[in-house]
């Protein structure tokens, strides 16, 4: 079997391995009040290093957490970076999030009938920040969802 290229994604993927810590400020959404709860997130290699695998977790100053596993690969036919991601909200995912890479920034976009969501990971100085920004039904624009901010550890 022929082994698949490597290319500029999964190299760029590379930079988000290793165990993080920090925090994620929540923005008030239908699902509670504006917060900021603690938070960890783990990258590690899988599939013969053409995957990463994402784990997160969160808690807030009530106890109560969240944690949520992803999956980012490659599309080998356009390129795209895939993020298949599921959480303890218990929605399973409808499709992938799909994006590209520029300038060091990697932005990922998934749809479904409720809305779009937008996520935006970038490490720059040692720094981890995830953004993810929420348009809602027939929202005319993106509001911000939540911005994680962590170091490696």
């Amino acid at each position: 079997m022929n082994e698949p290229l490597k290319s500029h994604a999964n190299t760029a993927l590379e930079t988000f391995l290793g165990h993080w810590r920090g925090s994620t400020e929540l923005a008030a959404s239908p699902w509670g009040p504006a917060r900021t709860a603690d938070a960890e997130v783990t990258f590690s290699r899988a599939a013969g290093g053409y995957a990463l695998v994402q784990s997160y977790r969160h808690l807030e100053p009530d106890g109560t957490h969240f944690e949520g596993h992803g999956v980012f690969t490659i599309d080998p036919d356009h390129g795209d970076t895939l993020w298949y991601y599921v959480d303890s909200m218990g929605r399973p995912p409808e499709a992938p999030a799909r994006g590209h890479w520029q300038d060091g920034t990697l932005r990922l976009e998934r749809r479904s009938p409720r809305g779009t969501a937008r996520h935006t990971f970038k490490v720059d100085g040692g720094v981890l920040t995830h953004v993810a920004e929420l348009r809602l039904g027939d929202a005319p624009a993106f509001s911000p969802f939540m911005i994680s901010v962590c170091r490696r550890v």
